[in-house]
């Protein structure tokens, strides 16, 4: 496989956690630089794993993970985006803290959700004859760069509009959930 086609795949990958990174910079009553290059490596690091265990799992067991994965993704992300329109809805305006950065599970289930096509690819990853670590390290080194701006652009995007961004940024995850349902229902 050629580097280009490499760093498509990881281009590919890493759309939904540019979205999910968007929505999380711009939700964030604050966010420091450290903090969103601390997140951006936690949505790196689920973005490279979930290729490898995906490769280590096999092609025996891809029917039990495909026929849920995208059931799984839907979830997390709809009750995130849930939480979120809650907290836009019933906050005044001076009380704009739906996201916490800090918040680990929070960021490790945006992760997790944003990266579950990844584990579906390392299962036939696993069928060519490549070096899955190089593959890996630049699927996750794609969705550091792309995570890492996309809270950047959240945060000025959020700075900017603030009024119910909470809300705004509940339905763009419940959408992202949805798109991945849809996208597994209906054109696999």
């Amino acid at each position: 496989m050629s580097l280009f086609s490499i760093c498509l795949i990881g281009i590919a990958l890493s759309i939904d956690s540019l979205a999910a990174s968007i929505t999380a910079g711009a939700c964030a009553k604050q966010i420091s630089r450290s903090q969103a290059l601390r997140a951006a490596a936690i949505m790196a690091v689920f973005q490279g794993l979930m290729p490898y265990i995906g490769w280590l799992i096999g092609s025996s067991f891809k029917s039990i993970v495909e026929d849920y994965d995208h059931w799984i993704a839907f979830i997390l992300l709809a009750a995130i985006g849930g939480k979120l329109i809650y907290d836009g809805l019933s906050k005044g305006k001076e009380e704009r803290t739906a996201l916490d950065i800090n918040n680990y599970l929070l960021i490790v289930g945006m992760a997790l959700a944003t990266s579950i096509d990844a584990m579906i690819l390392g299962i036939g990853l696993g069928l060519i004859e490549d070096n899955i670590y190089l593959i890996l390290l630049i699927i996750a080194l794609i969705t550091f760069l792309f995570s890492g701006a996309g809270f950047y652009l959240g945060k000025q995007i959020g700075e900017k509009i603030n009024k119910s961004i909470e809300v705004f940024g509940g339905l763009v995850l419940i959408a992202l959930g949805v798109k991945i349902l849809f996208e597994h229902l209906y054109m696999h």
